[in-house]
């Protein structure tokens, strides 16, 4: 024993210690840098997302998206949905008259949706004497307002691209704030999971903004996901062409090279996210199982009455078609509010000539990333009951709360007159930054938009802030 200890001196545990304590701050100090700039771009995308949620989340479960809740008196007999439509035509001669929803309750209005002029136009139409009671614009709504703004900003793809790069940024400040959150320095658990409230000042602020970005961090990954999946690049390129509805799966139908993406109003998305890029069938042909019964006229009468048929009793709409070659298609879902849960999510296409069913799909033929997007999409909305709308409306709240505190930490932090971010400082030395890059290259494979934005961050921290005297200053 004593030869061994000779000739193996004891380790220097005060070194080690150092060693480990002086890593463990770089990548604190790493993490805190990340979590900063990632801050400078995300929070007012967050803040615009927040509050147009919040509106959107009050207009599609306590007032009506579109205004179109109109009620009537109920009487002995409805007229038929034909005699209905007779009448939005001859209001309405020069629209094209896209879709039609019986009145979901006795003593609501029936509901057509028009195109006049390029503007998407609801009529609502008392069922039992076929008169128009009120018509709303669906492009002048707040509820369409805020929805046009929460996926594009007013300015298009350009919008929805800045949104994708600000939504995998947040994925950032996810994982760099629970690692900052993590206890360390002698804290335990319990003492990071209640916020000290006694504290005062930007202690105080902290102490919230941690903890309530810690509670809900699980669901704002799940918002970021379910929002990524509708984005043109990650969702639109990636995920969602691999996850559609495969159409080849009906029995040899011809199908059109329009998708059910058309049916689509602007910037309001109504169409189940697995079926959007599906092409739609084509009218005309003799294929098709027996829909409506030889004999009877195909029309809107003969829609509803098959609709009923089939299992659709609740609230449904019917697209009709707008072409020699389109087709009725029957449908309901949670995203449109038809279905309290998605997995009643019923779509079914009619040949206009023959009345012959081309095409039925359901909740249970999704792909599993579809079916994950129509219960992730409904969560989204609020759609699956007042509590679902109560846990939005609290996480929206929160999120503002974080981008404004986290406003405030930062200029209470900031020595008075600077005229500088004064970011964290970036640790020196740092290692295991090859790990670092690799991962960010893999990102970029998974999020393209968030892997580029972050290596052209990187390289220009790099190669420019660093270098650059005046630069260097202001960024620190």
């Amino acid at each position: 024993m004593s030869d061994m200890t000779a000739n193996n001196p004891p380790l220097n545990t005060d070194a080690t210690q150092t060693t480990s304590s002086s890593l463990t701050k770089k990548f604190y100090n790493a993490a805190w840098r990340w979590h900063f700039y990632a801050g400078l771009f995300v929070v007012p995308f967050m803040l615009v997302l927040a509050v147009t949620g919040l509106i959107m989340v009050y207009f599609n479960s306590i007032e009506t998206r579109f205004g179109e809740k109109i009620y009537v008196t109920p009487q002995s007999v409805m007229t038929a949905p034909t005699t209905q439509l007779e009448t939005v035509k001859q209001a309405f001669p020069d629209a094209v008259i896209g879709q039609y929803m019986p009145a979901p309750a006795e003593d609501r209005t029936s509901l057509f949706t028009i195109k006049l002029d390029g503007v998407n136009t609801i009529v609502s139409v008392d069922p039992y004497t076929a008169e128009i009671v009120g018509t709303v614009e669906k492009d002048t709504t707040w509820f369409y307002f805020a929805s046009d703004i929460h996926g594009s900003l007013l300015i298009g793809d350009l919008g929805d691209r800045l949104i994708e790069i600000a939504a995998g940024l947040t994925l950032i400040l996810i994982v760099t704030g629970l690692y900052l959150w993590w206890p360390r320095n002698g804290k335990g658990l319990s003492q990071v999971l209640v916020p000290k409230l006694s504290m005062k000042g930007r202690n105080f602020l902290k102490e919230l903004h941690v903890s309530i970005g810690f509670y809900i961090s699980i669901i704002l990954f799940f918002f970021l996901i379910s929002g990524l999946s509708w984005a043109g690049i990650w969702g639109g390129t990636y995920v969602q062409p691999w996850s559609s509805f495969p159409a080849e799966k009906w029995d040899n139908v011809p199908l059109s090279d329009e998708t059910h993406g058309v049916m689509n109003d602007g910037a309001v998305k109504e169409v189940p996210w697995g079926l959007e890029l599906t092409k739609l069938p084509l009218s005309g042909s003799d294929v098709g199982k027996i829909g409506v019964p030889e004999g009877y006229a195909i029309n809107l009468n003969s829609m509803v009455v098959l609709a009923r048929a089939i299992g659709f009793d609740q609230q449904f709409r019917i697209n009709l078609p707008t072409s020699p070659s389109g087709v009725y298609t029957i449908s309901a879902d949670s995203q449109d509010g038809d279905t309290v849960t998605p997995t009643g999510d019923q779509t079914v296409h009619i040949d206009q000539y023959t009345g012959k069913i081309l095409g039925e799909v359901g909740f249970e033929d999704y792909s599993l990333m579809a079916k994950s997007m129509a219960v992730g999409i409904a969560l989204h909305q609020g759609d699956m009951g007042w509590w679902n709308t109560i846990l939005n409306a609290l996480f929206c709240l929160a999120v503002i709360f974080l981008c404004v505190s986290g406003i405030l930490m930062w200029w209470l932090r900031r020595p008075k007159g600077a005229g500088r971010l004064v970011a964290p400082p970036a640790p020196a030395d740092m290692p295991l930054w090859k790990g670092a890059v690799f991962i960010m290259l893999l990102l970029s494979l998974a999020f393209p938009l968030v892997g580029i934005t972050l290596l052209t961050v990187m390289a220009l921290d790099l190669l420019v802030l660093s270098r650059i005297p005046f630069m260097k200053k202001a960024f620190q």
